[in-house]
Formats: structure tokens, C-alpha cells, sequence
């Protein structure tokens, strides 16, 4: 396997992470083994045999009949990488930056909710292990642990971005933001596919909404002074067993999940104001899909967009989210910073989106799946393994930087007709 005094140590910003591979491998002589498979199907089968049915139910599922989930898998086989042969790779390396922070790699960790209903540790474990391995994470406002509890997990090492669902109260948006600017977290991102929950079969058929459950509102939620101030006029006191369930209802119903849109000729607000309160910090759009909105963010001086369809998990039927990317990084690719996220399952995911025009892909339910399996372990080894498996891919295919990863890379396979063989995927 690699040898661990191998010249590329030397010459690279970021750890060697190919190694972890070596470590694994030598593991069983001290008795030592991973907390699971990494194989995203299998770590699909343990986190559903570890997980309580409620969380296993709200991390699998997706919108309608999961389509649009499909077609975010099939997407990346329609691609195939080209080998390069004979290319020095001894001066790998994966890191980059995103918005003039450097990172290790172009890999984040998606913003997902309500953590604590997968494992006690909640955001912390996933923001720790973050921090640890100088990645991007992304605290999302549905979250269980507070904006600030989430920051001193992170650490001072690596950028972290807020993402927001936008309130239509301006004081708890505002209070949001605020909060999120004195925290250190070094972009807003917006997201913009879900005023409210697609439709999804089986937390419907069980009621499946922690918010409204032992959950409740979250310590994000219960942390902000402008929400304590709408609960007092509402007559809800937090600290009151019985009012637990309507508190978090008044959360996630007026204020995240509320079910009203809002239309371009408010973001001028929001970034405005973001903005004022953070310094200047970076105002990304997340859920872009189409050219037309692309060229819009572009245009109203957005820095960054995300193109992705919330992995499936809101519009049913809809269409793949790399399959969206392409058309998007050649519309506005020179104009505006693209981020990408839904389906990345591999190394071999990570490096399609790139050399289709993203420069940054953030991961969700591999992280999540490990959380619910292993805990704090259970996402450093996934996180680890996914960039281990990058940097192997990276070596063994010829492509020492990431700015030799574009469209050469790729043999594209004209598109056609797809059915599933199968609606059981990771």
C-alpha cells in the first residue's frame, strides 16, 4: 500500500489522506476495526438498523415516489472518468479555497436538521470533526444545537457557513443573522426550495415531524431572543413541559418550514442586511437548478450559488441536479462561484462535479447515515474514508491538482431513457 514515508507527504498542504487506507488495512494486526462499511448501500443498511425508526424514516426519505433521487444517482453514470497514464502525481494535493478561505479539499458538509433525532451529539459531532479535518460545515437554521454551540464545536480552523430558512418575521431573521455574525460563521446561504416539506411517504404515514414531537423547537430555536420574545406574546413559556410540542410548532411553522415564498425583489434585502451585520461577508443561493435563476443571482450580485434539488427530498420528477450543473457552470460558470450538492456518494462523485463546472460539492446523507451509525467516530471515519478515497481516485487517475479536473476528464454519455432497476439506493 502507500508507503508512509512516500515523497508526497512532503510536498503537499494537507495530509496524505490516501493513508487512511494503509491504516485501515494494518487495523486487525492491533486488533483495531472501522465502526462500519463505508460502502454508501451498506452504511445505508447499518444506519437503518441503528437508527430509531423516526430518524431512519426522516434521513431515507425522499420526495414522492423518489424519483428525482434516482435521477440524481443516475446522473454520475452517465459520466466516466478518462485515466491519465503515466502522470506525476507526486506532488498531489486536494485543498482549495472557497470564498478566500482555505480548506483541505473542495468537499463540505451539507446543512441537515435536527441532528439529535439521528444521535445524542447532534450538530457537535459533525462541526468537531469538520474543524478537525479543515473542512467546510454548514449549520443548518433547522438545526438542534444552538448557533453558538455549534461554533465552539467547529473550532477556529476552518470557515463554517450559516444556512438560513428565511422567516417571515424580520426581527427573527434578523436575530438569526446576527447571531450568526457574531459567531464567526463566514457566509449566509439561503436556501430557497423549502418553504415548507415535499411530500414524503413515510414520515407522512407516521407523523413523522420532530418539531411537533420530543424534539420540539431546538436549542437554535430556543437560543434566539426574538423568538423568546414572540413566544411571550404568544402566552408559550419554553420551560413548561406542557407548552414543549406547541413551541416547537410556533418554530418550525411561523419561522422555518412556514410555507410562504418569497420572490427575488427581496434578496436585495437579506444580503443587504447580512451583510451590514457581518462585514461583508459572502451571500450564497442555495437550490438553484435553473439557467434563467442562475443568471438572476449572477446579475443581483450573489457570490455564490449551490446548484442542487435538496437531494430529492422536495420536488418529485424533477431533473438531476448535475444534469442542471452542466448548463449552469456554462451559462454563468466566469460570473459566479458554484457550489454543487446532491448524490455525491464517492470519490469518484466528487470529481464528476467538479470537472463538470462546480468547485466545491458538499456531502448530506453519507455524513448523516454515519452520525446515526457511529456517532462522532462514525463521521470522522466517513469523512476520512471519502477523502481518502478522493485522493487514491486522484493518484490512480492521473489528475495531480484539481484545476487539471474539467471536462477532458469525462467521456459524457449522450442522455437517454433511464428506468431503475431498483428504487433502493443510497
Amino acid at each position: 500500500m502507500s508507503n508512509p514515508d512516500n515523497p508526497n507527504i512532503s510536498q503537499r498542504s494537507t495530509p496524505q489522506w490516501a493513508l487512511y487506507q494503509r491504516e485501515l488495512f494494518w487495523a486487525p494486526n492491533e486488533a483495531k476495526y472501522p465502526p462500519f462499511n463505508t460502502h454508501p448501500d451498506k452504511l445505508r443498511e447499518t444506519a437503518k438498523e441503528r437508527l430509531s425508526q423516526s430518524g431512519w424514516h426522516y434521513a431515507s426519505c425522499n420526495a414522492g415516489l423518489s424519483w428525482t433521487h434516482y435521477a440524481n444517482r443516475q446522473a454520475f453514470y452517465r459520466h466516466q472518468i478518462i485515466p491519465r497514464m503515466l502522470v506525476d502525481t507526486t506532488k498531489r494535493d486536494t485543498a482549495t479555497t472557497i470564498f478566500g478561505h482555505r480548506v483541505s479539499a473542495p468537499i463540505g458538509f451539507a446543512p441537515i436538521g435536527i441532528n439529535r433525532i439521528y444521535h445524542a451529539t447532534g450538530e457537535l459531532s459533525p462541526a468537531k470533526v469538520a474543524g478537525e479535518l479543515g473542512l467546510l460545515y454548514c449549520l443548518s437554521s433547522a438545526g438542534s444545537y444552538s448557533i453558538e454551540d455549534v461554533a465552539r464545536a467547529n473550532g477556529d480552523g476552518s470557515p463554517r457557513f450559516y444556512q438560513l430558512y428565511w422567516s417571515p418575521d424580520d426581527a427573527v431573521t434578523l436575530s438569526m443573522l446576527r447571531r450568526a455574525a457574531a459567531n464567526g460563521y463566514s457566509a449566509c446561504m439561503l436556501t430557497t426550495d423549502t418553504w415548507q416539506l415535499g411530500w414524503r411517504h413515510d414520515d407522512v404515514a407516521h407523523g413523522n415531524y420532530a418539531f411537533y414531537h420530543e424534539h420540539g423547537a431546538g436549542d437554535l430555536g430556543l437560543n434566539d431572543p426574538a423568538l423568546l420574545n414572540r413566544l411571550k406574546e404568544a402566552k408559550l413559556d419554553p420551560t413548561d413541559p406542557k407548552d414543549k410540542f406547541r413551541v416547537g410548532a410556533d418554530w418550525i411553522d411561523t419561522h422555518i418550514w412556514h410555507g410562504q415564498s418569497f420572490s427575488w425583489d427581496r434578496v436585495p434585502w437579506l444580503m443587504e442586511n447580512w451583510k451590514k451585520l457581518s462585514g461583508g461577508k459572502p451571500f450564497a443561493i442555495k437550490g438553484i437548478q435553473s439557467v434563467a435563476d442562475a443568471r438572476k443571482a449572477a446579475e443581483m450580485g450573489v457570490d455564490g450559488i449551490v446548484v442542487s434539488n435538496h437531494a430529492g427530498r422536495q420536488v418529485d420528477g424533477a431533473i438531476a441536479s448535475l444534469d442542471a450543473l452542466e448548463k449552469i457552470a456554462d451559462a454563468v460558470g466566469d460570473k459566479i462561484y458554484i457550489m454543487y450538492d446532491s448524490g455525491i456518494r464517492g470519490g469518484a462523485d466528487v470529481f464528476k462535479a467538479l470537472a463538470l463546472g462546480a468547485k466545491f460539492v458538499f456531502v448530506g446523507r453519507l455524513w448523516v447515515y454515519a452520525l446515526g451509525s457511529g456517532g462522532e467516530e462514525g463521521v470522522r471515519h466517513v469523512m476520512k474514508s471519502l477523502l481518502a478515497d478522493f485522493d487514491i481516485l486522484m493518484n490512480v487517475a492521473g489528475y495531480p491538482d484539481l484545476k487539471g479536473i474539467n471536462r477532458d476528464a469525462l467521456n459524457s454519455m449522450p442522455k437517454g431513457a433511464y428506468f431503475p432497476s431498483t428504487t433502493e439506493m443510497a
